[in-house]
């Protein structure tokens, strides 16, 4: 039987040995054999079970999900193409509705003048939908968008100016974050977040992303919230 030493795996499947090492670590994917020196030992079917790991992180999967997946009794290959199919159309779909928008800018750009600002808030907001959504995440979004309607939508943009200036308020009067009223202030607060991830741990991580590490989101000056999103922490903890 072949084997394959971790540097032949590395080299071939293009992960570092870091990440090869995390992964026997964790019992993700495990050499089948080791040298009498100790060097871990690669056979054809960690081979393949490593190309499906590939796949399955190409498309966003946490490596605790990818535990699950291929664990899982109902696994196979075939399986695979279907969750790699299912991604990719709603890769398509995505890049579908970004086509639909770039070409309503167009129309709107050929009918009347954009200012500077507006246009680059615009593709300033397209940038940041790409860098911090996967496809996957984007296509659901969309999906909860069309379930909760349009008009549910502005109650609650409507609602977080009022919200934010509570909490601004609060933190101006020196609350405690850990009183009923403050906890209140953080149980609507999750409540709107709710609202828009609906409960998906990884959209909220995605948008936790966002405010972390940008300073401007839809021409919010970040920096200028980030008492209200410690206030808040403090409240919710």
């Amino acid at each position: 039987m072949k084997h394959w030493k971790i540097g032949e795996v590395a080299r071939l499947s293009g992960i570092s040995l870091r990440a090869l090492r995390h992964y026997d670590e964790i019992g993700l994917l495990s050499p089948g054999q080791r040298s009498d020196a100790g060097y871990r030992l690669y056979t054809r079917a960690e081979l393949e079970r490593l190309s499906h790991i590939k796949v399955l992180r190409s498309i966003g999967w946490s490596l605790e999900q990818i535990r699950e997946c291929l664990t899982n009794a109902d696994f196979s290959p075939q399986k695979l193409i279907q969750i790699h199919r299912a991604n990719l159309a709603q890769r398509i779909a995505a890049e579908q509705k970004l086509l639909a928008r770039l070409e309503s800018l167009a129309a709107r750009m050929q009918e009347q003048e954009i200012s500077p600002e507006e246009f680059l808030q615009w593709m300033e907001e397209i940038t940041m939908i790409e860098k911090y959504y996967s496809a996957e995440q984007l296509a659901e979004l969309e999906e909860r968008k069309n379930t909760v309607g349009q008009a549910r939508i502005k109650e609650v943009e409507a609602q977080w100016p009022i919200l934010m200036d509570e909490v601004r308020a609060a933190i101006e009067r020196g609350d405690d974050p850990k009183s009923p009223a403050s906890r209140e202030l953080a149980r609507r607060w999750q409540s709107l977040v709710e609202e828009f991830t609906g409960g998906n741990p990884g959209i909220r991580e995605s948008l936790n992303n966002v405010y972390e590490n940008e300073s401007h989101v839809g021409g919010m000056d970040v920096e200028a919230m980030r008492p209200l999103f410690d206030f808040i922490s403090q409240a919710s903890s």
